[in-house]
């Protein structure tokens, strides 16, 4: 290399990994796409190699920009470690980019954001919410730094461990026939209709794992992609549903659906991933470790079996 590649250059190509499209990122690091592109095709060419497969308009990261990704990130957070190396308060800094599955995003992320901000004094964070398989596919583009998931994923590329735990549950409408007995039998839902979450998504990976290979004949009347979509579906007699009590507890507190007993074991864990390349600067570790320790869990469900 003529000269040496510089922060702005990696800046600009983790941007573009990011935003597919040299026009997003422009708009994104506020410079013109110009700029952007110059400063792309400087990299491209004192690294010798292009880095991204040009695509119509996109640009697919390619091999070779697949390895630069992980020495780009690490490089860009020391730098921004650098910034704050002597602040005297040695508070917490940089941005957290979040990624949650649907239960946790929308059950337990609040909870556990709200104790972290309060312990830390960090308020830097963002939270995107999908299905499993999306939250992944990012966590593995760098797009996110971390991810907390319902289902363990065997990516190759991330490390999963477990931080905490919730249970499934069968639900029905009030009206359906087994909405008022008390002894559930796996025999009682042959030929069943199920109201399902999309493929991908950790409620219908747990269904498909522990519940459909136990009876013989069922069909899915819907697939959904909202879990409150699924409870109003359930709740309308379109089918039997399958999903966290945690998700289900304030539609069986309403009435608006019923609780099956199900001699089954329903519980499920909570897994905290990351990339195995990622650089951990010390907000991503204190994180880490915050949720591993955590001890504010909201995971109590006394009472919904009454329901």
């Amino acid at each position: 290399m003529s000269q040496p590649v510089s922060l702005k250059q990696l800046n600009v190509f983790m941007t573009i990994t990011q935003h597919k499209t040299l026009t997003a990122a422009a708009e994104a690091l506020f410079l013109s796409k110009a700029a952007v592109s110059m400063a792309l095709a400087e990299l491209e060419k004192q690294l010798g190699h292009v880095l991204f497969d040009r695509v119509n308009n996109r640009l697919i990261l390619n091999q070779e920009g697949q390895k630069l990704l992980p020495l780009a990130d690490e490089l860009l957070g020391r730098a921004k470690d650098l910034d704050h190396l002597f602040d005297e308060e040695n508070t917490l800094s940089g941005q957290l980019r979040i990624g949650a599955s649907d239960t946790i995003g929308n059950q337990v992320a609040p909870y556990l954001l709200s104790a972290f901000q309060k312990q830390f004094d960090h308020h830097a964070q963002s939270l995107f919410i999908s299905n499993t398989a999306l939250i992944c596919q990012k966590l593995v583009d760098y797009e996110l730094d971390i991810a907390l998931i319902e289902g363990k994923t065997l990516h190759p590329h991330l490390l999963a461990k477990q931080f905490s735990h919730d249970e499934m549950c069968i639900i029905c409408s009030p009206s359906h026939p087994l909405a008022h007995k008390n002894d559930i039998h796996l025999t009682d839902f042959e030929q069943s209709q199920w109201v399902l979450r999309e493929s991908g998504s950790g409620s219908r990976e747990f269904f498909m794992r522990v519940v459909a290979p136990r009876i013989e004949q069922w069909q899915e009347s819907f697939e959904l992609n909202t879990t409150e979509a699924l409870i109003n579906s359930v709740s309308a007699g379109l089918g039997l549903g399958c999903l966290s009590q945690l998700a289900a507890q304030c539609a069986l507190k309403d009435g608006r659906v019923r609780l099956l007993n199900v001699p089954l074991d329903m519980k499920r864990r909570f897994w905290v991933l990351v990339h195995k390349e990622k650089y951990q600067s010390p907000l991503l570790k204190n994180f880490m470790e915050f949720c591993h320790q955590w001890p504010g869990s909201p995971l109590s469900f006394d009472g919904l079996s009454g329901l």
